[in-house]
């Protein structure tokens, strides 16, 4: 059975990118785009990891991770925070809150997979009379930290309007306005 991670994101193109990003590693991955709805959905959804952004619109992340840590239905449940905040006390605030990783944007999606299965390891090898993946299968191919695409912070400059101006969207960008 598939990791359930809950992603907590206000903005769509991030709450996307993350989506995808958990399910094309086989995470079953449950969008919420108004933290509002964060903790109703956390008991709903019953996540393994839940992945919050700190700045979002009514409530912030930091307040939700305090209120889930003080839940005892959610208290167990590890947080990751993703944020464009990159302050050395801004990370000691949200820890001592309960996150259990803080990544600061921009990051590599490497990296947000590797704290994504540090956080929630994979599940044992299967023991010798259980089925295991057939040895046809192709290794799944690692790319380094090098290589890696990289989720950067939007400068919150709208574009010019000139088409040389825009940046092209790679897919590996993850803006947070």
């Amino acid at each position: 059975m598939a990791k359930r991670v809950l992603v907590v994101e206000d903005n769509e193109l991030n709450l996307k990118l993350f989506c995808d990003l958990l399910r094309a590693h086989d995470f079953a991955a449950e969008p919420v785009a108004d933290g509002r709805e964060a903790v109703a959905r956390a008991h709903a959804f019953t996540p393994d990891l839940i992945v919050m952004d700190i700045q979002m619109p009514h409530v912030t992340g930091y307040d939700l991770i305090r209120e889930m840590k003080a839940d005892p239905g959610l208290r167990a449940i590890p947080i990751m925070a993703v944020t464009a905040y990159a302050g050395h006390d801004d990370e000691e605030r949200i820890r001592a809150a309960g996150a259990n990783a803080y990544v600061s944007k921009p990051i590599s999606l490497v990296r947000f997979i590797e704290e994504v299965r540090a956080l929630v390891p994979e599940r044992p090898a299967p023991d010798a009379g259980e089925d295991e993946a057939p040895d046809d299968e192709a290794p799944e191919e690692e790319t380094s930290a090098e290589e890696a695409p990289v989720i950067e912070a939007e400068d919150g400059d709208p574009p010019s309007g000139d088409p040389d101006d825009t940046p092209p969207r790679t897919g590996g960008d993850l803006l947070d306005p």
